[in-house]
């Protein structure tokens, strides 16, 4: 029951799904900051469209459709890493100008296209490959000549329009939701402990919570690819914190000026839900001066000064009668969810854990022994990854009927 369960369409995972917010990957950062922040989606897809076969139809010529493709995706994580570059904390506009397909990550097919009628299996395959979004067709308009007729006049930065063909994505999250929803087909693994499934990674990303934040952009690059996070720990290796992709991808461009001047452990209060306190932000712009990055001034009071301007007298009052030094107009981060750890043990079951990452949003899980000693940690991929196994040994049993005879 529960390979054929594994066997279902993909499509299924798709009922109700947004269409994709596309650009074009010769859109600039800049371009793709406003469509991020406008859609308020914490990534979008980026396509490139051979539009040559269209125009020779167009002109009589013969040809056929326009071929699109989407090569990867754009996240405030990717804007932020890239902004934290030496050169790029000098001139942060002529950095904002760059095209959005140089900043992508190279060699690594973290985005993968595939047929509505794959089997979730296939979709599981492709996760434990390193893809983190899967792109998957969602509606056919082909016989609505009138959708066809609009389409074609659909402008360049809306490429997933192609062909009466629109698309959504599939993360990693969706699939671990789709695998809960009905985890009675899988019964009794979902009872299992996490340590006697052997999914515990006990490979971590550490950072010292006095460390510079700085030091930890390799580890959170690293953390945003493999949909992790980087632990922040005391002098004992105990665990204070996290810093999250998760969390800095409801943040905005100017945290690339906190990490650049902050602590770890300040930067974490500084991505924490609701904004940062204003103390924290003026002590970033004292720093960039301090380090000749008047730019990177200017581009903080320019974000803060079009947040506020955006936010209602109701909130300021609000401030005013709890007495709180946050930062309250910064909408993308009243998204986020708070950079405190979120843990378990080994003996956590993996359904326990599954409905702990889904309810905290949270695409890891740190693990703790007894003591509250920081062990290791548990990813989606992880999850997802038991999940395979069941296939796997289906098929073990099969094999060897094979070779007997």
């Amino acid at each position: 029951m529960a390979v054929s369960f594994l066997n279902r369409e993909v499509s299924d995972l798709c009922l109700g799904k947004p269409a994709l917010k596309p650009i074009p990957a010769e859109a600039t950062v800049s371009e793709a900051l406003t469509v991020l922040k406008k859609s308020g989606e914490t990534h979008v897809s980026v396509w490139i469209c051979d539009h040559t076969a269209r125009k020779v139809l167009e002109e009589g010529g013969g040809g056929g459709d326009c071929v699109c493709r989407c090569v990867g995706k754009i996240c405030m994580v990717d804007v932020i890493l890239f902004l934290c570059k030496d050169e790029n904390l000098v001139d942060p506009s002529k950095a904002l100008e760059t095209p959005v397909a140089q900043i992508l990550p190279k060699g690594n097919s973290i985005v993968r296209h595939l047929d509505p009628n794959s089997s979730l299996l296939e979709a599981i395959d492709y996760i434990l490959e390193g893809a983190q979004n899967l792109v998957i067709p969602i509606q056919n308009y082909r016989s609505t000549p009138s959708r066809k007729k609009l389409l074609s006049k659909a402008s360049s930065l809306s490429p997933t329009n192609h062909n009466g063909v629109e698309y959504c994505w599939l993360t990693q999250e969706d699939i671990v939701r789709f695998l809960l929803n009905s985890i009675g087909v899988f019964s009794p693994m979902p009872t299992f402990t996490i340590e006697s499934l052997n999914i515990i990674n006990h490979e971590m990303m550490t950072v010292s919570y006095h460390d510079p934040a700085i030091s930890s952009v390799d580890a959170i690059t690293r953390a945003y690819i493999e949909q992790s996070s980087v632990a922040v720990v005391d002098e004992d290796n105990r665990l204070i914190g996290e810093i999250s992709p998760f969390t800095l991808a409801y943040c905005d461009e100017t945290v690339a000026s906190a990490i650049a001047t902050l602590s770890a452990g300040d930067l974490m209060t500084y991505i924490d839900y609701g904004g940062p306190p204003e103390d924290l932000i003026e002590l970033v712009k004292t720093r960039l001066q301090e380090k000749k990055l008047g730019a990177m001034v200017e581009l903080i009071d320019e974000e803060f000064s079009l947040s506020s301007s955006s936010s209602s007298a109701s909130s300021c009052s609000s401030d005013d009668e709890s007495g709180s030094s946050k930062v309250t107009v910064l909408g993308r981060f009243s998204s986020a969810r708070r950079s405190e750890a979120i843990t378990c043990y080994p003996w956590s079951s993996l359904v326990a854990v599954m409905i702990q990452a889904l309810a905290h949003r949270a695409n890891s899980i740190w693990v703790m022994d007894e003591d509250h000693n920081l062990i290791g940690v548990v990813t989606f991929k992880g999850i997802v990854e038991v999940f395979r196994s069941i296939a796997n040994a289906r098929r073990k049993p099969e094999r060897d009927n094979t070779s007997k005879q």
